[in-house]
């Protein structure tokens, strides 16, 4: 492929006028901006439904969309909302808001479902409903969310093990029950699916007519309390009533010293083998549905997984196990042709791992923040090779600014000895050294473009709260920062300006 820059930015953090960013106006004036500033490549976060603490990457389904990102102004728009909906709204602050903002966009969502099939069967739009909901791509996972959904709120959103041994064990007889009890409820959640595609849906085609590629990300594990588990709890390591019988995470690592317990069941990889990996298939299917490439996070685990008992308290008395490695992508590749993946390759890298990686020919990250630990780290730019993705940064790492700050005496000798920064400029001599990078792909995290601190830190591992608020501000888009990127990307050779297959693009900053 071509050299190319991006920007890593999940839609909650896009500005805005409510408490939580969204699909809508906000996303194209960014798209705008990274257009004018020569990106060619848009990095989100997973955006399914999210789980305990708002993390997306514990999300209640590995297939739905986050109803929280649905733009409310679209549904004005488009009829489909009154417009004095929007009144007493709650407002933009400097952080996402996810609490008032998920009762409020739910109130949203099923006044919509009211004004639309409350009159004359929702017209035109009830047909392209039916079409979404009949579409094959649709049918392994949505009659089991929106199920699951409206489970979940009429038994007080407790864990489905809780729901009792009928519904928890999937009973035929009770499940055929719930679909007739809560038709509408269920009607209503394949609705709200519906809006979030047709609008994700716009947005990809806005970014596309920018020449802009959006980069997906996928899990390697599911939440336990999500539909995915739910429905298919033979694929995983649960024992009789539904619950794990071991669970994921990673041994000691960067973030921490007692390793990451992260809790996720883990898959049943010889029934998956057994079965055609038909799971893994539907789900990279309909994810790269939704992106135009594909970052898989915690890819080592297809190596070789942590393991840990259900039953303990921190990640250090796990083990790892053989993952399936090689069979599971060949199945992939068989089914659905060269799937553009990139693979999350970070932690404790052993040689299966680079030999797995080495076979299947993904590209791998290189994130400058961990190259100045040691002497001649792997992170440094002269090693990188060609094949690779490479960031100042990623959503779990500090901003540019906040890493430089904790830095000791010796780590910030070899950042000025490597980039010539003392510090007050880091955010930008980290960006120039991605764009020189050899790699073929260079993402930079829109706090460092904008020169945050820690405060704009998007995640801390192993901290369960506080985490995912960060809010981009309202001023973010300001030409001279795109004019700076655009002139790097340029002379990097990462963008090239209106060539012949690309569309003519915003010339706000140029």
């Amino acid at each position: 492929m071509t050299r190319a820059a991006g920007i890593l930015l999940h839609p909650t953090s896009l500005p805005g006028r409510f408490a939580v960013g969204d699909l809508g106006p906000g996303a194209d004036a960014f798209l705008d901006w990274a257009a004018a500033a020569g990106q060619t490549l848009w990095q989100v976060l997973p955006l399914g439904p999210v789980g305990a603490g708002h993390s997306p990457y514990t999300s209640a389904s590995a297939f739905a969309g986050n109803p929280l990102l649905i733009s409310p102004e679209r549904l004005v728009e488009e009829d489909l909302l009154a417009p004095d909906a929007l009144e007493n709204a709650p407002g933009a602050g400097e952080r996402v808001e996810f609490g008032a903002s998920t009762e409020w966009k739910e109130g949203l969502l099923r006044a919509s479902w009211e004004r639309v099939f409350g009159r004359a069967g929702g017209g035109a739009l009830r047909d392209e409903l039916l079409a979404f909901v009949r579409a094959p791509e649709q049918q392994p996972w949505l009659e089991d969310w929106a199920r699951f959904a409206a489970l979940k709120e009429r038994l007080g959103r407790r864990p489905w093990t809780e729901w009792g041994p009928d519904l928890a064990l999937r009973d035929g007889d009770a499940l055929r029950a719930v679909d007739a009890e809560l038709a509408g409820e269920i009607a209503f959640h394949r609705y709200a699916q519906f809006l979030f595609h047709r609008q994700w849906r716009r947005v990809r085609e806005t970014a596309r007519v920018r020449g802009i590629s959006v980069i997906g990300d996928i899990p390697i594990y599911v939440a336990h309390d999500s539909a995915d588990v739910w429905a298919n709890q033979d694929l995983f390591q649960l024992d009789g009533t539904g619950r794990p019988t071991a669970v994921a995470g990673v041994p000691p690592d960067f973030f921490s010293a007692t390793g990451q317990l992260w809790g996720n069941p883990l898959y049943r990889w010889d029934r998956l083998e057994d079965e055609g990996f038909a799971w893994w298939i539907a789900r990279i299917r309909s994810c790269l549905a939704g992106c135009d490439l594909l970052r898989i996070d915690h890819f080592r685990a297809f190596a070789a997984y942590w393991s840990i008992p259900a039953v303990e308290k921190t990640a250090l008395g796990g083990r790892w196990v053989p993952g399936p490695g090689r069979s599971l992508f060949d199945a992939v590749r068989a089914a659905l042709g060269p799937v553009p993946i990139l693979a999350e390759d970070l932690g404790d890298i052993s040689p299966d791992v680079r030999a797995l990686l080495e076979e299947l020919g993904f590209p791998g990250m290189k994130v400058l923040q961990f190259a100045f630990y040691g002497p001649d780290s792997e992170y440094l730019p002269h090693r990188h090779t060609p094949n690779a993705v490479v960031y100042t940064g990623t959503h779990d790492n500090d901003t540019a600014r906040g890493w430089y700050a904790a830095l000791k005496p010796e780590e910030r000798e070899r950042v000025f000895d490597y980039l010539g920064s003392d510090g007050r400029d880091v955010e930008w001599a980290l960006i120039r050294a991605a764009y020189g990078s050899v790699a073929e792909r260079a993402i930079v995290p829109l706090q460092d473009v904008l020169g945050l601190g820690s405060e704009a830190r998007m995640n801390t591992p192993s901290e369960p709260a506080g985490n995912w608020r960060w809010r981009a501000p309202a001023d973010a888009w300001r030409p001279e920062l795109a004019e700076r990127l655009r002139r790097m990307a340029i002379l990097s050779g990462r963008f090239s300006p209106n060539p012949p297959d690309r569309p003519e693009t915003s010339t706000a900053a140029r």
